[in-house]
């Protein structure tokens, strides 16, 4: 089948990972894909670039205006689409649009269907959730979005609650599916890597090794989790932290840790290359996320798994799904800062059974949570009209 694969975003980090692996799986599945994206985004030329880096080009430009302007572009955008997607359709000769889902972006719907042409979104934001860049013209966005959401040809979801919230405002949407997110087994791979050389390369001390991967920002709860397990890595002397990555809180985590003289026990390289983070996973024995949200499904969670590294994370309904408590990972009440570090601190003295949950961990990953899992599932929402 002739896929043509439409997305607005900047096709950077974690969202260049989605796209990527989406993309790999539908052509692993033998058909025939397409990335329709604006100058400069294109994710399948993004692997080397490192988290945080700064972003060029008219979407660097476009995501630093103010609110309300960044949000009448977001609906201009619909002329670019009306301009862009016919000719790409023609070129080549989609059978099916695969598109992930961007607020006020409403042509490519209007579009597919008066062609006949069966469209897909996949939802990662919505209007009706707390965002990162806060929305203004809320009114508009929903109107535009239940639309959307009633009348694509199907839906993917990244959670249930996610699903749930939408069909709760919306009424009766279109078709859909939940599909967390994946990671690709090639990449993520333990027996690529041999922790010990790496751990000493790098610098990384102590016998037992909690990391995390990801931003340093309020969603996750670095700077809280940080705080808090600081003041108690004393009760255990061979436990080392290594806490990858970089953002708004960063700064404030390097103040607490030069203060207390920790910086032998917590080690923060900052930002790396995705095509890197493997290779830092492969230094843990265990992870943590601290904090996340209502709906939404951490990359991070899913790389860790495949490299055999299991997870202490918070029970949101999303984590629950793929986390199962004391078999492929470990979960505490969200929110609760001091259950997140009594846990970190317990399984220092059981590393047999991070590696037990771990390998559990990585069975998972590789029997339900691949992009081919995400691509053949999304492939069920396609009409049975269509070639494949």
């Amino acid at each position: 089948m002739r896929i043509l694969y439409h997305h607005r975003t900047r096709g950077r980090h974690v969202e260049g990972v989605h796209i990527r692996g989406i993309v790999g799986a539908l052509r692993g599945l033998g058909h025939e894909v397409t990335v329709l994206s604006f100058p400069g985004a294109d994710p399948e030329h993004e692997h080397s670039t490192p988290t945080g880096a700064p972003v060029h080009g008219i979407g660097g430009l476009v995501t630093r205006l103010p609110g309300v302007l960044f949000e009448f572009f977001e609906v201009a955008y619909n002329l670019v689409v009306l301009l862009r997607l016919p000719r790409a359709l023609r070129r080549t000769r989609a059978q099916l649009v695969y598109e992930r889902y961007s607020l006020f972006m409403f042509a490519s719907i209007w579009l597919t269907r008066q062609r006949g042409i069966p469209i897909i979104l996949e939802i990662n934001d919505s209007a009706l959730v707390e965002r990162v860049r806060p929305l203004w013209m809320k009114r508009p966005a929903r109107r535009i979005e239940a639309w959307c959401l009633r009348h694509a040809t199907g839906l993917v979801f990244i959670s249930r609650q996610f699903q749930q919230q939408a069909e709760a405002a919306y009424g009766a949407i279109a078709p859909s599916v939940v599909s967390p997110n994946a990671a690709d087994i090639s990449c993520f791979d333990p027996a690529r890597f041999n922790g010990g050389p790496l751990r000493r390369e790098r610098g990384i001390g102590g016998q037992v090794v909690c990391g995390y991967v990801g931003a340093f920002a309020h969603w996750h709860g670095t700077a809280e989790f940080a705080a808090r397990i600081t003041m108690r890595l004393r009760e255990q002397p061979q436990l080392t932290l290594l806490l990858v990555g970089d953002g708004r809180d960063l700064p404030a985590v390097r103040a607490q840790v030069s203060e207390r003289g920790l910086g032998d026990r917590v080690i923060l390289p900052g930002r790396v290359a995705h095509t890197d983070i493997a290779s830092w996973i492969a230094c843990m024995d265990y992870a943590v996320l601290p904090d996340s949200n209502q709906y939404g499904s951490p990359m991070k969670v899913f790389e860790f798994m495949a490299m055999g590294v299991a997870v202490v994370a918070p029970d949101y309904e999303p984590l629950t799904e793929v986390v199962t408590d004391g078999r492929t990972g470990w979960l505490f009440p969200r929110g609760d800062v001091d259950a997140c570090v009594d846990k970190v601190l317990a399984l220092a003295d059981d590393l047999a059974q991070c590696a037990r949950v771990g390998q559990t961990a990585r069975d998972y990953i590789v029997g339900e949570r691949q992009w081919r899992n995400n691509a053949e599932q999304l492939l069920t929402l396609v009409p049975s009209s269509v070639s494949h």
